[in-house]
């Protein structure tokens, strides 16, 4: 099986980041975890690697309450940007949110791969990444 070369946790709950590194170590299937506090961060880290696509992440967890750019924010700047033809991101909507409102608002984002509550467990990240080596 082959590994996922990049995954971003976009998340301000730094204990959440930890708990998620860990079982991504664990599964083996991942070779860089990027972590970023807020939105903006993994924008621009997504942006700067624009021009090398095999830089740019295969998978995102992206929490919807963050500080400062929150996970809708950087759903709206994401989907403005020119992505290589050939790169497929997967990007999964992480929450402690069961709101209906949530839901709704996910489904104005065709780009979203998913909507994930949380806690999310080692077989939950396993699916992803197994699904994310597929594009």
């Amino acid at each position: 099986m082959n590994k996922v070369k990049h995954v971003c946790i976009v998340d301000d709950d730094e204990l959440f980041q930890f708990v998620m590194r860990q079982h991504f170590e664990r599964l083996e299937l991942v070779e860089n975890i990027h972590k970023f506090t807020d939105g903006e961060q993994a924008l621009n880290y997504i942006k700067t690697h624009l021009n090398s696509p095999d830089d740019l992440p295969d998978l995102i967890l992206l929490d919807v309450n963050m500080p400062y750019m929150d996970g809708w924010q950087f759903m709206r700047e994401f989907v403005k940007l020119s992505l290589p033809e050939d790169k497929h991101i997967r990007i999964y909507i992480l929450t402690s949110s069961t709101h209906e409102s949530d839901l709704q608002r996910a489904r104005e984002f065709p780009r979203l791969s998913g909507y994930l509550v949380k806690p999310i467990s080692k077989n939950i990240i396993r699916e992803l990444l197994t699904g994310a080596e597929q594009h």
